[in-house]
């Protein structure tokens, strides 16, 4: 009797582990099919050119394609939304910037939550920006530019690309860390506003560093510090802003990858390893200096983390200063 149940015991269990094995077997292996890669700017220049990029190395190592589309608007805001609310099946992934955090933090309710509705993949790199004055300034640091401001409140101003945008808030969290007021101009993007620059129509702005530094190197404009902690290794000359005596302003342009939260977390790692082996060719180096910027490998906590910590010091900066987005 003792030997038939031993038996029974025997058979019940080598059973469901040939049924366990043939589920796990029948399991589709990912990718099967084409990957969606959301880019919610329009197509053509440095970030859809770094998305684009990205998604060719990592269909040669997926062996599958991955499809760019292109969901601009909204800054951003509409192509972000569609990638969030996407099937988490791995099967659609989101290219995102720094603008996530801002679009958060200057937005109305969203309709999902930025932190916990996300995936974190990683991050591909960084850049810097760059605060400029026209060459008429008579300031040659940016310490003499607060030292002006503080002798004119609200006498001097800057343009932005737009209400809400990190050229908008960026001079804000300058303002605040001086302990100065400025005059917001909003424009329809940074090249009117640097054209107003260079002209002399506005005293100061703040804009991702290749853009600057390109009007910095032809001495359209001067450039006065950058928001990296440390130098920029295209530009050593300029000092940061820490170095200025404002430890407080610092600011790190970010690109990265994010997946609808509850994907498959083998998909996110996998995805990860393979992104972070990318980042470490030489090609990736030399588009990101195309941009100012440089290769910034992460674990999807860590990139979480930053994530998390941009949306709360925006966040935070927008209620402190009183920041009015529409």
């Amino acid at each position: 009797m003792k030997r038939r149940t031993l038996l029974l015991e025997f058979s019940v269990l080598t059973t469901a582990l040939s049924l366990g094995g043939n589920a796990q077997a029948q399991q589709p292996a990912w990718p099967e099919r084409p990957i969606k890669l959301i880019v919610p700017y329009a197509p053509g220049g440095g970030t859809d050119l770094i998305a684009r990029t990205i998604a060719n190395k990592l269909s040669s190592r997926l062996g599958q394609p991955i499809i760019i589309d292109n969901r601009g608007g909204a800054g951003g805001a509409l192509g972000i939304e569609a990638g969030i609310k996407a099937a988490p099946d791995g099967y659609t992934l989101l290219f995102t910037t720094s603008a996530y955090a801002t679009i958060v933090a200057t937005g109305k309710k969203l309709p999902y939550d930025p932190v916990r509705d996300i995936a974190p993949i990683g991050s591909i790199g960084t850049t810097p920006l760059l605060v400029a004055v026209p060459n008429s300034l008579p300031v040659k640091t940016l310490g003499e530019l607060i030292d002006l401001a503080r002798t004119k409140p609200n006498g001097l101003t800057y343009g932005s690309g737009g209400v809400g945008a990190m050229s908008h808030l960026g001079m804000e969290m300058l303002a605040a860390e001086a302990k100065v007021q400025f005059t917001h101009i909003p424009y329809k993007g940074m090249a009117p506003a640097f054209n107003d620059l260079m002209a002399g129509h506005l005293q100061a702005g703040l804009t991702t560093f290749a853009t600057a530094n390109t009007l910095v190197e032809s001495g359209k404009v001067r450039g006065l510090a950058v928001t990296s902690a440390r130098r920029s290794p295209f530009a050593p000359q300029i000092p940061t802003t820490a170095e200025a005596g404002f430890p407080g302003f610092q600011i790190d342009f970010w690109w990265g990858l994010v997946a609808p939260a509850r994907v498959p977390s083998q998909i996110v790692k996998r995805l990860n390893g393979e992104l972070n082996e990318i980042l470490a060719q030489p090609e990736m180096r030399d588009l990101l200096a195309r941009e100012g910027g440089v290769p910034a490998p992460s674990s999807t906590a860590e990139f979480g983390k930053l994530i998390a910590g941009d949306i709360a010091r925006w966040t935070r900066l927008v209620k402190d200063r009183n920041i009015k987005t529409e």
